[in-house]
C-alpha cells in the first residue's frame, strides 16, 4: 500500500514533507511489527535497546549517561528504564571503577540469556524489511545516513 492510502491523504506540500511524513509512518509501523519480538519477553524496544548496548560493552558497565548517548532514540528517562530492568533481574548496578561515588550499569546473565532468544528470532527481524533486496537495504541505509549528515 502507498502512504497516501495508508493515512488516507492525497497531497502534499512537496516531495520533501511527503517524506518526513513517510517516515515518522514507517517508523511507528517497524515499532508495531517489532512489538510482536519484544512482547513476549516482556520487555519493550527501549528496554531491548539498553540491554543491547550493555551487552555491546560487557564485560565493562556503562554509567546511565554513556548508555543515553548510545541509545536509538535519545531520552531523559533513561534511569527510569534502567531501573524497571533491574526489578527484572536483567541488569545491575555496580560501582564505578573511576569514581565510587557513582555506579554503573551492566547487564547479567539473565539479561544475556533474554538477548540470545531475541537473536533466535534474527530472521523474523529481517522479515520485516523483506521487500527489499540487499542492495535496497544498503541503499536505504545510505539514504538514511544523508538525512542525517545533512542536519549536522
Amino acid at each position: 500500500m502507498s502512504l497516501e492510502q495508508d493515512i488516507q491523504q492525497s497531497k502534499f506540500r512537496n516531495e520533501h514533507q511527503k517524506a518526513v511524513v513517510n517516515l515518522l509512518f514507517t517508523v511507528s509501523w517497524l515499532k508495531e511489527q517489532t512489538r510482536a519480538i519484544f512482547d513476549p519477553e516482556e520487555i519493550t524496544p527501549q528496554q531491548f535497546n539498553i540491554l543491547r548496548i550493555l551487552r555491546g560493552s560487557h564485560p565493562k558497565p556503562l554509567s546511565t549517561q554513556a548508555i543515553r548517548d548510545r541509545m536509538l532514540e535519545k531520552m531523559s528517562d533513561t534511569s527510569r528504564i534502567v531501573d524497571r530492568l533491574i526489578v527484572k533481574g536483567l541488569v545491575k548496578k555496580v560501582t564505578c571503577e573511576s569514581d565510587r561515588r557513582l555506579v554503573d550499569v551492566q547487564i547479567t546473565d539473565k539479561g544475556r540469556k533474554l538477548l540470545e532468544r531475541i537473536d533466535l528470532k534474527e530472521n523474523e527481524m529481517d522479515e520485516i524489511v523483506k521487500g527489499l533486496n540487499e542492495a535496497e537495504a544498503k541503499e536505504l541505509n545510505q539514504l538514511l545516513d544523508k538525512i542525517r549528515q545533512g542536519r549536522e
